[in-house]
C-alpha cells in the first residue's frame, strides 16, 4: 500500500464483558481487509472498551464504516468510528515512561496531567487505578509521553520532583525511545 491509499479509521467499542467479543471484532475488521495496526483493551467495572487502529485502502475503511453499526448491535455495542492520519514522531525528541503511586487522594490525577500539558508534553499513554494497602487505598498511575523537541528536560525534570514532593508521590520516569 502506497501512503496516499493507505487510510487510518479509530474504532472504539463498549459494551458488558463476556467471552468472544475480541474474536468477533477482529474477525470483521479482518474481512473487510483492514490491518489493526494498535489497540487497547481494557476492563471498567463490568463494561468492556476495545480501541484500535486500522489501516486499510478506501474501500475498506468503507467497508468497516458500514459494517460495524450492525456488527456492535448485534453484539451490544455502542461504536464509534473516526478516520485519522499517521502519528509524527520526528516532533519529538524522545518517549518516557512516568510511573507514580501513592495514597489516593482526589485531584492527584488532574494536577499531574496539568503539569504535563503545561509543558507541551504529550500523553501517548495513560492507565490508573486504585488498591488496598494496609487498608488505606492507594492508587498508581503509568503514562507514555512524548516530549517535544523544545523543552527542558533538566528541568522538567526538577518541576516535576517538586509536585511529586506536592502531592506525595513516588515516581520513576525513564526514557523508553
Amino acid at each position: 500500500m502506497t501512503a496516499f491509499t493507505n487510510q487510518q479509521l479509530v474504532l472504539t467499542a463498549i459494551g458488558e464483558d463476556r467471552s468472544g467479543i475480541v474474536s468477533e471484532l477482529t474477525q470483521l475488521v479482518s474481512d473487510c481487509n483492514c490491518n489493526i495496526i494498535d489497540s487497547r483493551i481494557a476492563i471498567l467495572g463490568r463494561e468492556f472498551t476495545f480501541i484500535m487502529l486500522l489501516s486499510g485502502d478506501m474501500a475498506a475503511m468503507s467497508r468497516v464504516e458500514h459494517t460495524l453499526p450492525i456488527k456492535g448491535m448485534e453484539l451490544g455495542l455502542l461504536t464509534m468510528m473516526k478516520r485519522t492520519s499517521s502519528h509524527c514522531e520526528d516532533e519529538y525528541i524522545g518517549a518516557y515512561n512516568l510511573e507514580y503511586t501513592g495514597v489516593d487522594t482526589p485531584g492527584t490525577l488532574s494536577k499531574v496531567t496539568r503539569f504535563i500539558a503545561e509543558h507541551n508534553v504529550s500523553i501517548a499513554s495513560l492507565k490508573s487505578d486504585t488498591y488496598d494497602q494496609n487498608n488505606e487505598l492507594h492508587m498508581r498511575c503509568e503514562l507514555e509521553l512524548n516530549l517535544p523537541a523544545q523543552i527542558d528536560l533538566d528541568d522538567f525534570k526538577v518541576q516535576f520532583e517538586a509536585l511529586s514532593s506536592t502531592l506525595n508521590v513516588d515516581y520513576i520516569l525513564r526514557r523508553i525511545r
